[in-house]
């Protein structure tokens, strides 16, 4: 019985990450939710809550504007929600930045320079000492 349900918390996730990216994109004028990307949407197994997680196109600078946006929005999105997934009562929405991809380019970053050392440190044992 209990997997039945998570099943369907994740069914809902997914339909609702899908129909926010498309009233963002298409129907939502307010200039600071333009061009947000949804990049996951976690619903609680009552269905209550959905935790939607969003990359800006200008990265964290993007994240201030972007929440004060979605604040204004909410209503819309949780109206558009209930009428798109036939349900009775949409779940709460909640925005939150994704750092995921920032922290992935940071550990590139880092692996990149620790190799860059690497390869510097065996250039120089490999030179023959004058």
């Amino acid at each position: 019985m209990k997997q039945g349900f998570s099943q369907r918390a994740l069914r809902v996730s997914e339909q609702v990450q899908r129909e926010l990216a498309q009233m963002i994109s298409l129907e939502v004028r307010d200039p600071r939710v333009k061009g947000v990307t949804i990049t996951s949407v976690e619903v609680t197994s009552d269905l209550s809550h959905a935790k939607a997680r969003y990359v800006h196109p200008n990265g964290f600078a993007g994240q201030k504007d972007a929440d004060a946006g979605f604040k204004s929005v909410n209503g819309f999105l949780r109206h558009g929600i209930a009428e798109r997934l036939s349900i009775f009562k949409a779940p709460q929405l909640h925005f939150e930045y994704d750092k995921t991809f920032e922290e992935g380019t940071r550990l590139s970053a880092l692996i990149d320079s620790a190799r860059a050392d690497d390869a510097r440190v065996i250039k120089d044992s490999d030179s023959p000492a004058l």
